[in-house]
């Protein structure tokens, strides 16, 4: 394999086009099977949920978020087939520019333009991503309306893509305060929440707690209880009458669009939202497999100088490699496209650049994610799962060795 960067990409090819946007790092292991007889005991069903779903699916959406603090309504929940479609039908109800932190999930600003808003990337705190600084948050807005923009919505994350981490509690709360003394609105995206990797040390919060009548919680299905390809999300608005107006003007985008959820999928999303115990074990199981990989990982990059955030949640960390630009130099990487491209032939395994995350391209950061690091296939990774001790697999650490092994390339 050559150790060049290879042949530049154009744009027209690939680089900052929404249809190549990295995917949401995948959990990398075999459907429950629990869920699939679900699925195909609904299979002859022929008509989708009607627009914003069924009372199935809503109901247990209240329950699922009645065991996390946050008491709901049917009436103040919506479905649909999965977190963009459902985000872009929110977005595009509520009006208004978006603020979001910098770096932010990739699908979330393509969300933003093609609604004809801006998008306007506020810096994270040095300890966590998810959240905005508080300060440079209403620096922003301050700017931003002084130039004849409309700000109206800060968009963040509880448990965060790309950079692993869960804000702290004050963080999160400061960022709220800043929000609601700005007048904005907040959607919370806790797609990643349940993936957090050590959940009886990590507390996780959601701005619903702290702003109930101007938070809206979003939750894709495909973070910890649904496969990808079974699309499925759902959104909790505020119980107020204005949370009852975004829902109803979110519905007739939703219903103008067709973004129904499947019928079939539909009844699978309902059972792993009541959360049985064969769907919170695999979940938990997932959860910790990943966590015990991603701090595998995360010391290899240490090791090598590189730096990267603790990960504490999801699939995935988020590792800068600017320390070592000049070993990357000599492979004739410059920036982060560049990076992309090199570590991701080096490692057999998409790792997308901090470009694809609203981040400086000069700043030489990729998103690993750790699903690949559970070894090739099905069978190998479905017994990463059930391991004792799954750092000790030789499929595991095959794949930890091949990580150390690329980083030593780039060493002094």
């Amino acid at each position: 394999m050559s150790g060049t960067a290879g042949p530049r990409r154009t744009t027209a090819e690939e680089r900052g086009n929404v249809r190549y946007g990295p995917p949401a790092p995948q959990p990398g292991l075999p459907v429950l099977p629990e869920l699939t007889a679900v699925l195909a005991r609904a299979a002859g069903r022929a008509t989708p949920e009607p627009p914003g779903g069924g009372d199935a699916v809503r109901e247990a959406a209240c329950g699922f978020w009645a065991r996390r603090g946050l008491p709901t309504r049917p009436e103040d929940v919506a479905s649909g087939p999965g977190a963009p479609g459902l985000l872009l039908a929110l977005l595009g109800a509520y009006g208004g520019d978006v603020l979001l932190p910098r770096p932010c999930p990739a699908w979330w600003t393509p969300q933003i333009r093609l609604l004809g808003r801006r998008a306007y990337h506020v810096p994270t705190p040095a300890e966590c991503g998810g959240v905005p600084d508080p300060y440079a948050l209403l620096e922003t807005v301050r700017r931003v309306r002084a130039e004849g923009g409309d700000p109206r919505v800060l968009l963040l994350s509880v448990a965060d893509d790309p950079t692993a981490t869960v804000p702290p509690p004050e963080m999160l709360r400061e960022a709220c305060e800043a929000a609601e003394s700005a007048g904005l609105f907040v959607v919370s995206d806790e797609s990643w929440r349940d993936t957090v990797h050590r959940p009886y040390e990590t507390l996780v919060l959601s701005p619903a707690e702290m702003l109930p009548d101007r938070a809206a919680v979003l939750v894709d299905l495909s973070g910890s209880l649904l496969p990808a390809g079974w699309p499925a999300a759902v959104v909790r608005f505020p119980g107020t009458a204005r949370g009852t107006w975004l829902r109803a003007r979110t519905l007739d985008v939703l219903t103008a669009t067709g973004a129904l959820v499947a019928g079939p999928v539909a009844g699978a999303a309902a059972h792993a939202l009541d959360e049985p115990d064969a769907v919170g074990e695999r979940a938990y199981a997932a959860a910790a497999l990943h966590g015990a990989v991603a701090t595998a990982a995360h010391h290899e990059l240490l090791v090598a100088g590189a730096f990267a955030r603790p990960p504490q949640a999801g699939r995935h960390l988020y590792a800068d490699l600017t320390p070592l630009r000049a070993g990357l130099a000599r492979h004739g990487v410059g920036d982060a496209m560049e990076l992309e491209d090199w570590l991701g032939a080096r490692l057999g395994a998409p790792t997308p650049g901090g470009q694809r995350f609203a981040d400086s391209p000069d700043a030489l950061r990729v998103r690993l994610s750790t699903g690949p690091l559970l070894g090739a296939g099905p069978g190998e990774r479905l017994a990463s799962l059930n391991a004792r001790h799954p750092l000790e697999l030789p499929h595991v650490q095959a794949s930890l060795d091949r990580l150390r092994s690329v980083l030593a390339e780039l060493a002094d």
